[in-house]
């Protein structure tokens, strides 16, 4: 394989700002950012926009501190697998004039509320598994009931959670199990006969040692206008075809504001098997191929992405996304190039989206 330069853009950090029904929310993407700049965030967050940090996602490396823990909110903490300087960062999202409330489970903040006038959202960041010497299986299944009782907490419960974010350490090793864990809590829970999550299954560690990481985003209508429902895609077979537990993507409408969270994607053909064996360069362009057919299928297109993480499983890839949107014209991304696993070992490039249109086009500023 050609070596790919690792010089994808570490750009000042990007706020993208959106407005709705008197709500302003902020999506801080931070490439390159140490797990210790968490805490300055928050605050330069705080002080120039007034708003909150209601979630923050962290992509370090195996140089991270396990023993830091300056930041006391809701955190998804996962190391790479390398060093490698320039890969990982910080997303964070911020909101100003809503109600917000803290989810609490056993003493630690994992997550927000955010009550709206159509709608509660809650976004949950950092479930794990306390018992971490227990066995993988046992964790996962430990993991899961911890989102139902965080969930709890607040009057929802898994019927309204529309998006997992789920980061398996060494998951080659235990991927199937962890599988067949997660289809039997669906089964038990009649996820199946509802709404499957749109998910993202990466390898990553964590500085607790616990065999998963979880976020989760969740939503409780206020009303019949919002309309949540799992998205096809048009290029790829349903993941549930192949025994996978998750929808390719999920729309959430309310009135203002659309959310579409497209789960993590790898280059897939329509029968389910790995296409571009070996090529990292035709594996990106069909994963970015499959996630704009997908959004322009509800009337969106890159502009309207909000926040992005690419995983490369070599890290001499990380400027292949780059160049393959230098070479097509798009726009600029906000996203966050990590050094992760991906679930089958011969993929070498992922990508997952977040994508919102409001009434009104995207602020987009950059930070020092």
């Amino acid at each position: 394989m050609a070596e790919i330069r690792a010089d994808h853009p570490c750009r000042p950090t990007e706020l993208r700002e959106l407005h709705r029904d008197g709500i302003c929310e902020f999506y801080m993407t931070r490439s390159a950012a140490l797990p210790e700049e968490i805490d300055s965030s928050v605050a330069a967050v705080r002080r120039s926009l007034g708003a909150a940090t209601i979630a923050a996602e962290c992509f370090g490396s195996r140089a991270s501190d396990p023993l830091y823990n300056g930041y006391s909110g809701p955190l998804t903490w996962i190391l790479g697998n390398s060093v490698t300087a320039g890969l990982g960062g910080l997303h964070l999202r911020g909101i100003r004039g809503a109600e917000l409330e803290p989810v609490v489970l056993d003493g630690r903040t994992v997550g927000t509320v955010v009550h709206g006038p159509h709608a509660s959202e809650c976004f949950l960041a950092g479930i794990r598994a306390e018992d971490t010497a227990a066995s993988r299986k046992q964790q996962a299944e430990d993991t899961f009931r911890a989102i139902e009782r965080a969930l709890e907490t607040v009057e929802m419960d898994f019927s309204h959670v529309a998006r997992t974010w789920l980061f398996l350490d060494d998951i080659l090793e235990w991927y199937s199990e962890f599988n067949a864990v997660r289809t039997a809590f669906f089964t038990e829970r009649g996820v199946f006969d509802r709404l499957v999550p749109a998910s993202t299954g990466i390898g990553g560690a964590n500085p607790w040692g616990a065999a998963m990481m979880v976020g989760a985003y969740a939503i409780l209508p206020h009303d019949a206008r919002v309309t949540v429902r799992a998205l096809p895609s048009p290029m790829q077979c349903p993941a549930l075809q192949y025994g996978s537990s998750f929808s390719r993507a999920v729309e959430v409408d309310l009135p203002g504001v659309r959310r579409v969270f497209v789960s993590g994607t790898a280059s897939i053909d329509p029968d389910g098997r790995t296409a571009h064996v070996g090529d990292v360069r035709a594996q990106t362009a069909l994963t970015c191929d499959v996630i704009a057919a997908i959004l322009h299928s509800r009337g969106m297109g890159w502009e309207d992405v909000v926040r992005a993480t690419a995983y490369v499983r070599h890290p001499e890839d990380a400027g292949v996304l780059e160049q393959h949107r230098c070479a097509e014209g798009l726009p600029e991304l906000p996203v966050i190039v990590a050094h992760n696993t991906i679930c089958r070992d011969d993929l070498l490039f992922e990508l997952e989206v977040d994508a919102v249109q409001t009434q009104t086009a995207p602020a987009i500023s950059r930070l020092p």
